[in-house]
């Protein structure tokens, strides 16, 4: 049993982050820019946050998600901002003919980029428990021991997804050259911008969706 839901967690966490978004392009411009631990990390900021709403899900607590839920268009206010940010930067960013080494405050930021920006979207929790329930896994049951088995599937399955992301993204970082990656900023930061407006359109319809 407990090790059926651990294979339930990570079919789940794989399902989670493995959809084309904002962060699966930036962990590969980071990849390619500084590194497969730069995208590693960046990927497991987001599998962190993935896991937390997988928590909130997985043990029912209906305080938080509704929280969350009911302030979801200022949450996505604030990611769709952070996302505009990111992808300018990420747009003007000149590569450089030689990889800078990796610092440990780099990293950090890398982690907490992806980690905060994937938190600003609280309607990863009624994804979770949509599969929850495509997958015959029941919420808030009271054996806590198969919910933490279940969490950490969850964390497990979306890590994986992004280390074979990067570690994929990797094998391609010798073979581009400055004026390539010049033009993989531009790209990923067009995208990245792209997901933000979205994120900021979807916002002006839910503002309407809730006025009377």
């Amino acid at each position: 049993m407990i090790g059926v839901l651990f294979f339930k967690g990570i079919v789940i966490g794989l399902a989670i982050a493995a959809p084309v978004g904002p962060i699966g392009a930036l962990c590969v411009q980071r990849t390619l820019a500084e590194g497969r631990i730069s995208g590693l990390v960046s990927g497991l900021g987001a599998a962190t946050a993935d896991t937390i709403y997988g928590f909130i899900a997985a043990f029912g607590v209906t305080v938080i998600s509704g929280f969350l839920i009911s302030h979801q268009m200022w949450l996505r206010i604030i990611g769709g901002a952070i996302l505009f940010a990111l992808g300018l930067k990420t747009f003007l960013s000149r590569p450089r003919k030689q990889a800078a080494p990796v610092s440990g405050n780099s990293l950090l930021t890398n982690f907490f980029s992806t980690f905060g920006l994937t938190l600003t979207n609280p309607i990863t929790i009624l994804a979770f428990a949509a599969i929850f329930a495509a997958l015959g896994v029941v919420s808030g049951s009271q054996d806590l021991a198969a919910l933490w088995t279940l969490v950490l599937g969850v964390f497990f399955g979306s890590a994986l997804w992004w280390l074979i992301l990067s570690g994929g993204a990797s094998l391609f970082r010798g073979w581009i050259g400055t004026h390539g990656m010049r033009w993989i900023n531009r790209i990923s930061g067009i995208i990245i911008i792209a997901f933000g407006a979205i994120v900021l359109a979807s916002v002006a319809v839910l503002d309407g969706d809730l006025l009377p």
